[in-house]
């Protein structure tokens, strides 16, 4: 299934896309997308059957698309999760995954605008595939175990402010926290729907200029291996989201004068079966 929400800001209602590209309503048979939905198998089941029968069809004209997922608890990141990516940044390729948080309130929907802090100079893209977490998870010994803990995958836009990240002192989260620096969506495609999370195309554009074409083949902790290992230092919880990393092509890893991204720009991005985003940037 690919489920999103729909409305404005705060007011969002479930809703599916269906086969046809139709977006249907979901609002008489759930609640809303979010962790006690995805860990009921019952509901989704329920939510299945009616994907095959007639659910009312929303009208999409001028419609805002939010988060798929409501009350996120935690959104867990993954540095440097790519070999190319590695490379280009001259970092050296991480013996284990490297892990920062960013706060659930950095998430906003796939088309939101997202903002530059003010003093930035540096503020960079990242695409990266994004796990959504759909069965309590701790201490998991197996690969087969954490991709039975998965709901279901999402494009993320792990924005980043580098100078805040790196050149400020202390930890990354600095650069990583601020206001809109998550846009997540447009939908959540459920685990069934994708049967090789390491064999999506993974591409961003600036201003219709292509920056990063990758693929989750070339992550150095393929998604099993980084679920497996974040359950044994955090519990993770149906709703959380885990972000796997970004490949080559970031501002960062560009020629002087690195193209950061400014005021007025539009980012694109999209990763294979799991739609696309699109946002204009402005000043925070």
């Amino acid at each position: 299934m690919k489920l999103l929400r729909v409305g404005t800001v705060g007011a969002e209602r479930p809703a599916l896309l269906d086969e046809t590209g139709v977006l249907r309503d979901l609002s008489g048979h759930a609640p809303d997308i979010d962790g006690a939905l995805l860990a009921n198998d019952e509901a989704l089941a329920s939510l299945r059957a009616a994907a095959s029968g007639e659910l009312p069809a929303l009208d999409t004209t001028g419609l805002r698309v939010g988060p798929p997922v409501a009350r996120i608890g935690k959104v867990v990141c993954i540095g440097l999760n790519y070999h190319d990516h590695a490379r280009e940044t001259g970092a050296a390729t991480p013996e284990e995954p490297i892990i920062f948080m960013k706060a659930p309130d950095t998430v906003v929907g796939p088309d939101d605008t997202v903002l530059v802090p003010r003093g930035s100079v540096k503020t960079d893209w990242e695409v990266e595939l994004a796990v959504v977490i759909g069965r309590t998870a701790r201490y998991l010994e197996s690969d087969e175990q954490a991709l039975a803990a998965v709901a279901g995958y999402a494009v993320a836009h792990d924005v980043s402010e580098r100078a805040f990240q790196i050149e400020r002192g202390g930890q990354w989260d600095k650069g990583k926290n601020c206001e809109t620096f998550n846009p997540l969506g447009p939908w959540l495609v459920t685990a069934d729907e994708v049967p090789d999370p390491q064999a999506l195309g993974v591409r961003l554009w600036v201003n219709g200029e292509l920056k990063q074409d990758g693929t989750t083949a070339e992550q150095i902790f393929p998604v099993a291996e980084v679920v497996r290992y974040v359950s044994q230092f955090m519990t993770l919880y149906p709703g959380d989201v885990i972000n796997t990393g970004t490949p080559a092509g970031v501002a960062m890893g560009q020629p002087e004068p690195k193209p950061y991204l400014r005021a007025g720009d539009v980012v694109e991005l999209e990763i294979d079966g799991l739609g696309r985003q699109r946002q204009e940037l402005k000043d925070a």
